[in-house]
């Protein structure tokens, strides 16, 4: 039998290190535990960090550019406080693989939903999910689905099958109108055909630092890989269970990116307005996409705390949840 890939064996993650603030770098200490989860045939790789005292669970979920070692800051920062953190390499991404026809976004939702499920049943602790650029999408599919999670946080919330959006997510207007268009027209034909994530989307403008843009454009294993067209056309196409005026499923945290040149803040902003649920938005200070400077990532800490000691104050006491 094969053995599974880790991150020892695929060290490039480490070189994002430095671009993170200093108290959200790996250390040996701090470095998230791996694992694979065995799920519809595939190992997906999850990056655990146990908190066995935390009153909640948040699930790390990343985007179109990273995978779940590079949301380790996360993990780093929510430990510092006292919360359990898994952060999954979705299917295609990170060292979790699929085979090239199963790769689609819904395989994305299914996989997320059904992970929340099994860290249910694993300790019963409530959910949290935390998505970060197309994984704030994702957060809140999984969340409507699902419907047992207690809070939802994420940095972009954007309707990709809004034309304004679509046009936002590509690399051009054209690619974002009549490219995708094609791909949905002739989708018997186009489906199979391998495109670059960085070719197709504005992954140069996912950090207003060039070094960083460069470095997430060339890993092969997030912003540099590539995907089959089917996972782009079902991602521009598949809707949620639940409209925004229905979501009523926990409260939302948007903090979105103040200078974000790869998602519009006001697509995001349009997006919350129709939320039904209890919200709050964030705009965080001088902060790209992939939210690295100051202040804006300490206005992201500081709102996630907040939110985070908000749903466990609500939560009953640990003995009693241990009881049910």
């Amino acid at each position: 039998m094969t053995e599974l890939p880790t991150y020892d064996t695929h060290p490039l993650w480490r070189r994002y290190q430095p671009f993170f603030p200093e108290g959200m770098r790996c250390t040996p200490a701090s470095t998230p535990r791996e694992e694979y989860w065995r799920w519809r045939g595939l190992d997906v790789h999850l990056d655990r960090v146990e908190v066995p005292s935390s009153p909640l669970k948040v699930i790390v979920l990343h985007g179109a550019g990273a995978y779940g070692r590079v949301m380790a800051p996360a993990a780093v920062l929510a430990q510092r406080y006292g919360y359990e953190t898994v952060a999954p390499d979705l299917p295609g991404y990170g060292l979790t693989r699929v085979p090239w026809r199963q790769m689609t976004y819904p395989l994305w939702i299914d996989c997320v939903c059904d992970l929340i499920a099994a860290e249910r049943a694993r300790d019963g602790r409530p959910i949290v999910l935390f998505g970060v650029s197309l994984g704030g999408l994702l957060a809140y599919q999984a969340a409507a689905r699902s419907r047992d999670v207690a809070g939802l946080v994420a940095t972009t919330l954007a309707d990709p099958r809004e034309k304004a959006v679509r046009q936002g997510f590509a690399r051009t207007a054209l690619l974002g109108s009549g490219g995708l268009w094609l791909l949905d027209k002739l989708a018997p034909l186009t489906d199979g055909l391998p495109l670059p994530m960085s070719l197709m989307s504005k992954m140069h403008r996912i950090s207003n630092r060039p070094e960083l843009s460069a470095l997430v454009k060339s890993d092969r294993l997030g912003g540099g890989s590539w995907v089959p067209a089917r996972f782009l056309r079902t991602l521009m196409s598949t809707p949620p269970d639940l409209e925004p005026e229905e979501f009523r499923v926990c409260p939302v945290l948007l903090a979105h990116p103040g200078v974000d040149r790869m998602t519009d803040i006001a697509l995001s902003r349009r997006f919350f307005e129709r939320l039904a649920a209890p919200k709050r938005m964030v705009v965080l200070d001088g902060a790209s996409h992939m939210p690295t400077e100051h202040p804006g990532v300490d206005q992201l800490e500081a709102a996630v705390l907040t939110y985070l000691r908000a749903l466990g104050d609500a939560l009953p006491t640990t003995s009693a949840r241990q009881a049910s």
